[in-house]
């Protein structure tokens, strides 16, 4: 039987450590497919066209949105973003799940459009953890940390809206809860009934 793949969406707060459990996540696996978006921004030092983001521009992603191209997009401060609908769709008929890293609008969109996608949202521990690895981070500022953390909250609240809820305590444990879902997932008897009933 030809395995097909799964959309599985991860999202979480910004210093929950998502980028660090999929990094685990993926780790000597070749049926994963992290999903690429693309972007009309600029490629900044060391980015790379098709590994950090899909590099076009402006008329060629409004023509791609005209052709229904996204499985979701956004714009922020004057870019779009968006994750193209090939790539993954690609990806899940050579048997691959497709893991989409994206934020909790971005995720509405996908399942507006396929609802069987899987989402599992990253939490971190405790809201004081949260707060310790946004500082620890050394990358903003006190007033950058405290708007990521006004919308923690926000995306905190939405996590009951999610098919799981994995909790970032320690890497190792939140990538095996992470491969526990998928390996989950394929167990359903509808992805499995035609293997038994011939």
């Amino acid at each position: 039987m030809n395995k097909i793949g799964k959309t599985f969406i991860i999202s979480g707060p910004s210093g929950v450590g998502k980028s660090t459990v999929l990094r685990a996540l993926f780790q000597g696996r070749d049926d994963l497919y992290f999903s690429v978006s693309a972007t009309t921004r600029l490629p900044r030092e060391g980015e790379r066209d098709g590994k950090d983001y899909h590099f076009i521009d402006a008329g060629a992603f409004r023509h791609m949105i005209d052709e229904d191209a996204f499985l979701e997009y956004a714009e922020y401060v004057g870019n779009f973003y968006g994750t193209p609908k090939k790539y993954v769709d690609d990806a899940m008929a050579e048997g691959k799940d497709a893991i989409l890293d994206i934020e909790i609008q971005g995720a509405a969109q996908v399942c507006a459009k396929r609802p069987e996608t899987v989402r599992i949202f990253i939490a971190p521990p405790s809201w004081t953890e949260l707060e310790r690895r946004l500082t620890a981070r050394g990358t903003d500022t006190p007033e950058k940390i405290q708007q990521r953390l006004l919308r923690a909250k926000v995306e905190l609240e939405s996590a009951r809206d999610y098919d799981y809820l994995v909790i970032n305590d320690t890497v190792e444990d939140a990538a095996e809860e992470l491969r526990a879902i998928l390996k989950a997932e394929h167990c359903r008897p509808v992805d499995r009934v035609d293997q038994i009933t011939g």
